[in-house]
C-alpha cells in the first residue's frame, strides 16, 4: 500500500531518524510527541507535567490535522509517563484536549523519556468514513 510522510511546522521536527507521522490509505500512525515548542525546538514546562501535557497534545493534534484527520478520527493512543503518579493530571488535560472523544488507550510508566520529559503520547487515526464503511459492512 502506498504511504506518505506527514510533516507540519505546527509540531516539532523529528529529532531522530523518524517522521512525525506516516499515512497509508485511511490510517495514520503518529510518532510520539514530547513537549517541544515547534518554532524554537525548546522544551516547554521543564518539570511541569501539566504544561508538558498541554504542549504534547497541541503537537499531536497538529500532526493529526496535517494528515487530514480530525480529533474524532483518533482510534488509539499510548501515553508514556516518567512517573505514574502524574496520571491524574495528564489524564485531565488529555481528556480536555480530545473533547468528548474517547479512543482506545494504554498508559505506561517508563524509566526515562527523550530529553527527560515527563510525558510522551502517540496516536493512530483512521478516517471516520472508512470506519463507518466497515461498521455498515459488518453490522
Amino acid at each position: 500500500m502506498p504511504h506518505r510522510t506527514i510533516a507540519t511546522p505546527l509540531a516539532p521536527a523529528a529529532i531522530g531518524p523518524y517522521s512525525q507521522a506516516i499515512r497509508a490509505g485511511d490510517t495514520t500512525w503518529c510518532s510520539g510527541q514530547i513537549a517541544l515548542d515547534p518554532a524554537s525546538g525548546a522544551l516547554v514546562g521543564v518539570g511541569d507535567v501539566a504544561a508538558q501535557t498541554r504542549q504534547v497534545m497541541s503537537n499531536l493534534l497538529a500532526v493529526v490535522t496535517a494528515a487530514g484527520h480530525t480529533v474524532t478520527d483518533i482510534v488509539r493512543c499510548t501515553i508514556f509517563l516518567a512517573d505514574l503518579n502524574d496520571f491524574s493530571v495528564v489524564n485531565e488535560i488529555y481528556a480536555a484536549a480530545l473533547g468528548g472523544h474517547r479512543p482506545a488507550r494504554a498508559t505506561v510508566e517508563v524509566r526515562r523519556l527523550p530529553r527527560d520529559v515527563r510525558v510522551e503520547i502517540d496516536a493512530v487515526a483512521v478516517d471516520a468514513v472508512a470506519v463507518d464503511a466497515v461498521a455498515v459492512a459488518t453490522g
